[in-house]
C-alpha cells in the first residue's frame, strides 16, 4: 500500500513510519521468546484487529500522530517484545520452529485520512454495513504467520482522521498475545497519552509457560511453515452491532438462572444463549440437525503458573454441540447452561492434556472452519477496558473490529463491553445477509437490544 494511495474510496494513507521504544534505561531487551502450543496453533488465523471512535482531538495532522508516535514508543518499554519479530528456522530435518526475536526493530504507526467519513456513519445505526472495512485498519489480510516468513512487525496501529473525529485502530499479531495483552497494551498506550501513571499496573511476565514434557522450541512437522498457511474466499456476510443494557443483561441472567434453578449461570453466557437460540430461528435450521457455538476460554487463573500478567495466547477454544431443536425448544436456561458446563469442563488437567497432546499432533484453526458447518463462535471478552480509552480528549463513542478478526465469518459475534460500563454489553455479529434480516425482524431477541443512543453534539 503506497503512501497517498486511496484505500477502497474513503480513506487516503499520508504516511507510515517504524515506532520504536526509546533507548537508555537499560535498553530493549535482547532475547528469542519460543512460542507455545497456544500460540503456535494460531499462526493460521489473521491479526487481532480492533478499534475506537473518538471524538475530535484539539490537535490534528502531523502534530497530532507525533504525540501518539511518542507515547506509543513508551508504551513498547512494558511491550518491548512487541518491537520484535517472529522468525522461522527450518531444521532441515522436516521442521520448523518459530520464534519472537526481541530485536527492538519497531510497532509500526499508519496516519491515514478519511474527511468523507463521519462519526456517524459507524455509530449511527444498530445495523452496520461495515465502512469500517480493512481501510481503516493496517495489515489486513496478513495471517499470523507470514509474519515470520516476511518480517513483518507484530504491532501496527493506524491513526485515521475522520470529518469530525478520529479512529485509531491496533493490529496485532495473535502469536504473540491475546485479547488480555491487546488490550492491556492500549489501556497504556492511552493512559501514558493522556498523562497518566501507568507504574501502579500489573508487571509482565514475558518468558512464555511450557508443560514439563515439551520440548522448547517446539518442533512443527513442516518443511515450511507455508505449507500450513491457506487463504479462503468466504460466503459474504453483513454485520450488526447490538448493545445490551445492563439492565437487559441482568434480566437475562436472572431468567437463565431460574429456569435451571442455579446461580452459576454467566452474565455472558445468558447473552450468548439469547443470540444462539435467535440464530438458529433465523437460519432455520431443521430442529433435527446438530448446532455448536465455539467459545474462547482464556487460561489465566485455570492454569498453575499463568498469572494475570502473562504475555503470550493463554487460551483454548471449547464447544457446545446441540441439536437446534433442544437450542429453541428447552429454553434460555437450558441453552445457557451448555455453554456454562463447556466452560466448566475446562480444568487444569484437561488444558495440560491437551498442551501435550499438541506438540506431537499439531493442528490448526481456518477460517473456513466456522462458515462451513453453520456454527457460532464467541471472540474477545466483556471484561476488557475499552471505554476507559481516552487519550486526553474525551472517551470513546464506540468500538469496531476489524477484518482480521477471524476473517469475518459467517457466526462470528465479537462481544464487547458496553458503552454505559456497569455489566452492559454490545455484540458485533457477522452472519450471511438473509439471516441477519431475519434476525433484526426476531422480536423477541431484539427486544432485549438497547437502541444506540444519540451520539454527544
Amino acid at each position: 500500500m503506497g503512501l497517498g494511495t486511496t484505500t477502497g474510496t474513503t480513506v487516503r494513507i499520508v504516511s507510515a513510519r517504524m515506532v520504536q521504544p526509546p533507548s537508555g534505561g537499560g535498553g530493549t531487551p535482547s532475547e528469542d521468546i519460543h512460542l507455545t502450543p497456544w500460540d503456535l496453533r494460531l499462526l493460521t488465523i489473521y491479526y487481532i484487529q480492533m478499534g475506537i471512535v473518538l471524538p475530535k482531538p484539539p490537535v490534528g495532522g502531523k502534530s497530532l500522530v507525533d504525540a501518539l508516535a511518542s507515547s506509543l514508543a513508551r508504551t513498547l518499554v512494558r511491550y518491548y517484545h512487541f518491537a520484535g519479530r517472529l522468525a522461522v528456522e527450518e531444521l532441515g530435518d522436516g521442521t520448523v520452529t518459530v520464534s519472537l526475536r526481541c530485536t527492538g526493530e519497531g510497532a509500526e504507526l499508519v496516519h491515514a485520512e478519511a474527511p468523507g467519513v463521519a462519526v456517524a456513519d459507524l455509530m449511527g445505526s444498530v445495523h452496520t454495513s461495515s465502512p469500517v472495512d480493512s481501510a481503516f485498519f493496517s495489515l489486513s489480510g496478513v495471517l499470523n504467520g507470514d509474519a515470520a516468513i516476511q518480517s513483518l512487525p507484530v504491532l501496527s496501529a493506524q491513526v485515521t482522521e475522520l470529518a469530525d473525529g478520529v479512529f485509531i485502530a491496533v493490529s496485532m499479531n495473535h502469536s504473540v498475545g491475546d485479547g488480555t495483552n491487546f488490550w492491556d497494551l492500549f489501556n497504556t498506550w492511552s493512559e501514558i497519552h493522556r498523562g497518566g501513571d501507568v507504574n501502579n499496573t500489573t508487571p509482565l511476565l514475558h518468558g512464555r509457560w511450557f508443560v514439563e514434557t515439551s520440548p522448547v522450541p517446539i518442533p512443527l512437522p513442516l518443511s515450511k511453515l507455508q505449507h500450513v498457511l491457506q487463504r479462503f474466499h468466504l460466503p459474504p456476510v453483513r454485520e450488526a452491532f447490538f448493545t445490551f443494557s445492563a439492565a437487559s443483561v441482568k434480566k437475562l441472567k436472572a431468567r437463565a438462572n431460574e429456569e435451571m434453578a442455579t446461580n452459576a449461570i454467566s452474565s455472558l453466557q445468558a447473552l450468548l444463549a439469547h443470540l444462539w437460540r435467535a440464530v438458529c430461528r433465523a437460519r432455520r435450521v431443521p430442529k433435527g440437525q446438530e448446532t455448536f457455538y465455539v467459545l474462547v476460554i482464556g487460561c489465566r487463573g485455570r492454569v498453575h503458573g499463568i498469572a494475570p500478567g502473562y504475555v503470550g495466547s493463554a487460551l483454548v477454544v471449547g464447544r457446545a454441540v446441540c441439536a437446534a431443536g433442544e437450542v429453541q425448544d428447552k429454553g434460555l436456561g437450558w441453552t445457557a447452561w451448555q455453554l456454562n458446563r463447556t466452560v466448566a469442563s475446562f480444568d487444569e488437567a484437561t488444558l495440560r492434556e491437551f498442551l501435550d497432546r499438541w506438540v506431537r499432533e499439531p493442528t490448526f484453526p481456518y477460517s473456513k472452519d466456522l462458515s462451513a458447518r453453520g456454527g457460532l463462535e464467541m471472540s474477545n471478552s466483556p471484561l476488557f477496558n475499552v471505554f476507559g480509552n481516552d487519550f486526553g480528549w474525551g472517551r470513546p463513542l464506540g468500538v469496531r473490529s476489524g477484518f482480521g478478526a477471524d476473517d469475518k465469518s459467517d457466526g462470528k459475534a465479537t462481544v464487547f463491553e458496553g458503552p454505559e460500563g456497569g455489566g452492559s454489553m454490545s455484540l458485533e455479529v457477522c452472519l450471511a445477509p438473509d439471516v441477519l434480516e431475519r434476525l433484526l425482524a426476531d422480536h423477541e431477541f431484539m427486544d432485549a437490544v438497547t437502541l444506540p443512543l444519540p451520539l454527544p453534539a
